[in-house]
């Protein structure tokens, strides 16, 4: 231990009054004598107390006399002061914790335990197929909210669309005058789409090698077919590769009967075709190699003879072209043959 000095136990002032005497309980924390409770390390540092601990542990303040007898403060006399200044801060402490954890196991226990009424079912992890539902169920959720489907309109998952074909009344009057309908049919609701054009009004002695068909954007006749805007392209992608571009027809005897599959257009979801419009027109498609702009966006097919808006029907329009539409094909196979 070191010694300490009389100057260091009675120090003055610079006025000549008598310092506090160092037997002062909180002198002995600056002088070093043994740790300071605060402190983690050996070297017995003061730190900064919290003040309700610190008052307990300066409540007594041993007189010299006491430390002499009993020697310096032993640790049994330590842990008695320490535990009165910890004595509340634990206790509060203590119930502190047990209200936590009670709070924890009520809330645990709300969530193992099921809703009332409802039986608590085995977690599994959803397996392929459950999740291809579940996509499937979506999906068709969104095409019936954009595109309802009512009884009659759809049959053994089939749904029928028809467009009845009337001239542009802005033509000439030495232009054809179109008239007819053009079918279409697609099953429910990822098949592909297939159409019937059954239209006529066409010259017998048609020297026209083709005519363009397209379907176009708006289904808007209040000008006459000037009105139906440009050509349907959702992806906005260059012609021919637009979802209506169906190429070119050429008539025979002054009609025009053709069946297509597996067309490109759909009549579900958000792109369907639906309330858009067929166009007919004059001259034929350039399928986009016309080395201009015209042809990129609408393969310079010429004025507007023909035009109709596409809507929902039944299947009995379908069954009844589809059979001359057919023949017609059985027909020329014979001449092949």
């Amino acid at each position: 231990m070191v010694m300490r000095t009389e100057s260091q136990f009675h120090r003055r002032t610079e006025r000549g009054q008598r310092a506090r005497p160092a037997n002062s309980f909180g002198n002995f924390w600056k002088m070093k004598i043994f740790p300071h409770p605060c402190c983690p390390q050996p070297c017995g540092c003061p730190l900064p107390c919290p003040a309700p601990r610190f008052q307990a542990l300066t409540q007594a303040h041993p007189s010299l006399q006491q430390l002499g007898a009993e020697g310096w403060p032993h640790r049994a006399w330590w842990e008695q002061r320490r535990g009165a200044a910890t004595e509340g801060s634990c206790g509060d402490r203590e119930r502190l914790g047990v209200a936590r954890m009670l709070l924890l196991l009520s809330l645990l226990a709300g969530l193992a335990l099921p809703a009332p009424g409802i039986a608590a079912e085995e977690e599994t992890e959803p397996s392929r197929e459950t999740l291809q539902d579940i996509q499937k169920k979506v999906n068709d959720l969104w095409q019936n909210l954009l595109y309802p489907l009512t009884a009659g309109n759809e049959t053994d998952g089939m749904t029928y669309a028809a467009c009845e074909m009337q001239p542009s009344p802005k033509l000439d009057a030495d232009k054809p005058q179109v008239t007819g309908q053009v079918l279409f049919r697609q099953r429910y609701p990822q098949g592909r789409l297939e159409a019937i054009f059954h239209l006529e009004g066409f010259p017998l002695n048609d020297n026209q090698p083709g005519r363009a068909i397209h379907i176009h954007e708006l289904g808007d006749l209040s000008s006459g077919c000037d009105s139906n805007g440009g050509h349907y392209n959702p992806f906005h992608v260059n012609h021919p590769r637009h979802p209506g571009d169906f190429g070119n027809f050429s008539p025979k005897d002054g009609k025009i009967r053709k069946y297509k599959p597996n067309l490109f257009a759909t009549l579900f979801g958000p792109y369907s075709i639906l309330g858009r419009s067929v166009v007919i027109h004059e001259q034929e498609d350039d399928m986009g190699k016309g080395n201009n702009k015209a042809s990129l966006e609408n393969g310079n097919a010429g004025k507007r003879l023909a035009c109709c808006v596409i809507g929902v029907c039944s299947g009995s329009l379908w069954e009844e072209k589809q059979h001359e539409v057919t023949d017609k094909k059985k027909r020329w196979l014979r001449t092949r043959l």
